[in-house]
């Protein structure tokens, strides 16, 4: 790709995660995606990504794939036999890594308007690599005590409480740095909360809801 065609490219990315995070993926028209980028031409960003749809999967690649391989490496450290806390943090210190650059906040704050997907983690796909799929489903089996569907459900309420802890923590950075936790705080306190979210036993149910009968 020429060197212009790769500065444009760049710029329509930054702008459109920019743009994203702070204003909605389907608030934002392509054209003030283009003009933020400096270009005139309205058609730039289908040139060079198709469509909206693969700006967004170019924004989750650019920061998921490099996050997939973090994780990785510490998977390789703690091993899969690791304990439920060290695959968690596994999961969250690559991740919350993004808290530290500007483009990695829009990255986490983009991430979070994807809650929708999170129930299809076992599909492979921009930001959804082979490591994320691995320790997720490891630590699926980690539930123990309780049947397959709530073990399922316990990994996707980790998925969107860690996403949406780390948009909300990204928000407020960026407006300023002042903060009563500190970063290595911050992930090691949410570590220890998904690690309850998959731990905590399900008591029953509560008072005033009604338990279904079961058929037969």
């Amino acid at each position: 790709m020429p060197r212009d065609a790769t500065a444009t490219r760049e710029a329509l990315l930054r702008q459109a995660e920019r743009l994203f995070a702070r204003r909605g993926l389907y608030q934002v028209q392509v054209r003030e995606i283009v003009q933020a980028a400096g270009q005139r031409n309205v058609s730039a960003l289908n040139y060079h990504f198709g469509s909206r749809e693969g700006v967004v999967e170019a924004i989750l690649a650019r920061h998921g794939e490099p996050t997939d391989v973090a994780r990785g490496e510490l998977l390789a450290v703690v091993g899969r036999d690791g304990t439920t806390r060290d695959l968690v943090a596994a999961l969250v210190v690559p991740y919350t890594a993004h808290l530290e650059t500007p483009d990695g906040r829009d990255y986490l704050r983009i991430v979070a308007q994807l809650s929708a997907t999170f129930s299809s983690w076992r599909v492979l796909g921009p930001g959804t690599g082979p490591r994320l799929i691995e320790i997720l489903t490891i630590l699926e089996g980690r539930a123990s005590g309780l049947p397959d569907a709530l073990r399922s459900e316990r990994v996707v309420e980790l998925i969107m409480l860690m996403t949406v802890a780390a948009s909300e923590r990204a928000r407020v950075l960026e407006k300023g740095p002042d903060q009563e936790l500190d970063h290595a705080t911050f992930a090691a306190n949410l570590t220890d909360v998904l690690v309850g979210v998959l731990e905590a036993p399900l008591r029953g149910p509560l008072p005033g809801v009604v338990v279904e009968a079961e058929a037969g």
